[in-house]
């Protein structure tokens, strides 16, 4: 970004989906100056128990450097489409008034993700810049801005560790969700020319 941002915000459905999908950006931005505040919108009832769940996403958001984070009440794989979910992220970016809304992508096989993005496009209809991360449920992901995540993807690694309960449910045999994102780092990294980054589709981006 050529100028300065103030405030960003970055909505996930679950605990460690900001962390995976724009984790390294994020603590980036907050290592500068930048106010960094997170909304999830579920504790991930159904990926583990909720205490613990709960207590790893405040873990990671400290090692990231969040300003301020927001829990929902929404059940976990039950997030709506409605006008409730509209009105409950309204409020949050009411309140931050962020520059940046991270967000997950709209092409996702996880119905929370998708449900997610949807509402937040639409809460989030007069704020100037949107950008979809992606997660390894996304599909049809080509993004066209990048984040170089070099200093940072340490930062982003200990983040994703805090998560302990969720570290090895990735549903792929022999790999591990850190394995999986160091892998992207990379992957996103050979396309934008630089060791790591994290890769964006734009909504709306001004610079």
């Amino acid at each position: 970004m050529i100028r300065k941002i103030e405030r960003v915000l970055a909505v996930g459905a679950h605990p460690d989906d900001i962390e995976i999908g724009c984790g390294g950006t994020l603590s980036k931005w907050a290592t500068s100056g930048t106010k960094i505040y997170m909304f999830v919108l579920t504790l991930g009832d159904v990926g583990g128990d909720l205490q613990i769940r709960h207590r790893e996403q405040q873990e990671a958001a400290l090692i990231l450097g969040v300003t301020q984070f927001y829990w929902g009440d929404y059940k976990d794989t039950k997030i709506p489409m409605n006008k409730q979910i509209i009105n409950d992220i309204e409020k949050i970016i009411h309140e931050t008034n962020p520059e940046i809304i991270f967000i997950h992508h709209r092409d996702d096989t996880h119905q929370d993700h998708k449900n997610l993005a949807n509402a937040t496009i639409t809460a989030a209809r007069n704020t100037k810049n949107m950008l979809f991360y992606e997660a390894p449920t996304t599909f049809h992901f080509s993004p066209t801005v990048f984040v170089n995540i070099e200093e940072t993807i340490d930062i982003k690694r200990n983040a994703l560790i805090a998560h302990k309960s969720q570290i090895n449910k990735t549903n792929i045999e022999g790999r591990n969700i850190m394995q999986i994102s160091l892998a992207n780092a990379i992957f996103r990294g050979v396309e934008g020319r630089v060791k790591y980054a994290e890769g964006f589709i734009p909504l709306r981006l001004f610079i």
